[in-house]
């Protein structure tokens, strides 16, 4: 009998554990500076935003698929899945671009491979802010000032 209630002990138990610590976690409601607050006469005063830019996201198409290739062999695999960041109104030109964009980025991708950029620890921050970086260097090259960013939304390695 008590063999058989002991899995949902656990379970209520674990449940309980689980709502206490997303309760104790919970962060606290943004307030004003008390600087700003007094400048301002009110205790409340509402954040305000560090820039009024709009931007969109643009989601590329198909993923990119880069083979990682040591002594004329394919040892893995790195499947992304890319989207730009662009000023708002101007997706249409993202689109209107895609093939000559995809074409600059995956050679940009083949790059970062072939340096080592997706051996051992690739997504530490550094290593990742360096593909970012030349992801929207070489975005730029084609969509000039449209491009704002390069996100990365997917990635993953399959060694073969």
């Amino acid at each position: 009998m008590l063999a058989k209630l002991l899995p949902l002990l656990l379970l209520l138990i674990g449940v309980a554990a689980g709502a206490g610590a997303g309760f104790m976690l919970k962060p606290e409601p943004e307030t004003a500076h008390p600087d700003q607050a007094a400048e301002t006469g009110t205790e409340h005063a509402a954040p305000v935003p560090e820039a009024s830019i709009t931007t969109e996201i643009v989601k590329l198409n198909n993923q990119f698929v880069i083979p990682l290739v040591a002594k004329d062999r394919i040892t893995a695999l790195v499947v992304l899945s890319l989207s730009v960041e662009t000023a708002a109104g101007r997706t249409s030109e993202v689109y209107d671009r895609e093939p000559k964009l995809r074409d600059v980025l995956l050679q940009a991708l083949f790059n970062h491979a072939n340096m080592g950029g997706f051996d051992g620890e690739f997504t530490k921050a550094r290593t990742m802010d360096v593909l970012r970086a030349a992801l929207t260097d070489v975005a730029s090259g084609v969509l000039g000032d449209a491009i704002l960013g390069v996100l990365i939304t997917e990635i993953a390695r399959q060694d073969v």
